[in-house]
């Protein structure tokens, strides 16, 4: 990257609003060894960040303890960090120099129960989007590595309305492609897949079709690329490998439809731990036969210097940065 390059790239995160819509510190409550690697996001140039707060097959009180942990931890530390819930806590984040920090919960599993006033509930709390399944089915809808896809269920239909109702977002990634679609048609909202990758670059079970890239687009969502190596590619961990996800998207749908959700792990060998202990979860399949590589926030320049390569204007990529996200929070947040 020659210097002028760099240059522009470090301007433009500076002078535009960066969301980056999926990261992934250590799910152990009260341990904060981790956290203070959030300045990483921070230093890096981003202005709001989305925690993960469980997945999958963890209980309720496993995801209520973590965002009990993250609040503590964050509020204990005003001058550097901020919760944020709305557009205009994150204009005032973003003006006084703090991370803002929001939260996530990836699959409807908690909530099978059918007690949908735990929508309420997550939202009061921080949370601001929530996947429907993580990769296996629940009783809300099927996963992305099931064989057989149920669809959304009238349960699943059910915790949408209440989403939409508290203004919480859909999210469709790790879920399985016949109930995205379904999502996208009842969701009566924009639907984002917040960090889900193009299968027609790479083809992944865990990576989405064209046709849903463009049901996203057509609802008024977003699609984020992440930054995991075998959802990129052989494991490829480069910049320029994410640059060309977020070209292929741009292409279909148009710059106003992508975004960045890197899935950056802070504590990778907790992944790896998750990886070998939850084969229901994680199946068994070659690209996690070794260590995932991952893309870090300090590839944020890169990245944005890639995309300036291919020809981009600097208006889109302020879309793809952050202006994408904060579009559909303006619709759907309360």
């Amino acid at each position: 990257m020659t210097d002028a390059h760099l240059t522009r790239a470090r301007d433009v995160i500076a002078a535009s609003l960066v969301w980056d819509n999926h990261a992934c510190m250590p799910l152990r409550p009260a341990d904060d060894r981790f956290l203070p690697q959030i300045a990483r996001a921070r230093a890096s140039g981003m202005d709001v960040i989305s925690l993960n707060i469980g997945f999958g097959p963890q209980p309720l009180d496993s995801h209520i303890r973590m965002l009990g942990s993250f609040r503590r931890w964050v509020a204990a530390r005003p001058a550097e960090y901020m919760l944020v819930g709305t557009v205009a806590d994150i204009d005032r984040a973003r003006a006084t120099g703090r991370l803002g920090i929001f939260f996530d919960v990836e699959g409807l599993a908690p909530l099978d129960d059918g007690d949908n006033g735990l929508v309420q509930l997550l939202y009061d709390g921080g949370v601001r989007w929530m996947s429907i399944a993580y990769n296996q089915t629940n009783a809300a809808g099927g996963g992305c590595y099931d064989a057989d896809d149920p669809g959304l269920t009238l349960h699943g239909r059910s915790v949408l309305a209440e989403m939409k109702r508290v203004g919480m977002i859909a999210c469709c990634s790790h879920t399985g492609h016949r109930t995205a679609m379904d999502v996208i048609e009842h969701a009566d909202n924009p639907v984002i897949f917040s960090h889900s990758n193009p299968a027609s670059v790479f083809a992944h079970a865990r990576n989405i079709p064209d046709l849903l890239i463009r049901a996203c687009a057509a609802s008024g969502g977003v699609i984020g690329i992440n930054g995991i190596g075998p959802f990129l590619g052989d494991n490829d961990d480069r910049p320029e490998t994410v640059a060309d996800h977020i070209d292929h998207v741009t292409q279909l749908v148009g710059a106003d439809h992508v975004g960045l959700g890197l899935d950056y792990v802070f504590d990778q060998q907790e992944l790896l731990d998750y990886l070998a202990t939850m084969r229901e979860t994680f199946p068994d399949d070659a690209s996690w036969r070794e260590a995932p590589r991952m893309v870090p926030p300090e590839s944020l320049p890169r990245i944005v210097e890639a995309l300036f390569r291919r020809g981009y204007a600097e208006s889109d990529v302020g879309k793809i940065l952050g202006g994408n996200w904060r579009r559909v929070a303006e619709q759907v947040w309360r």
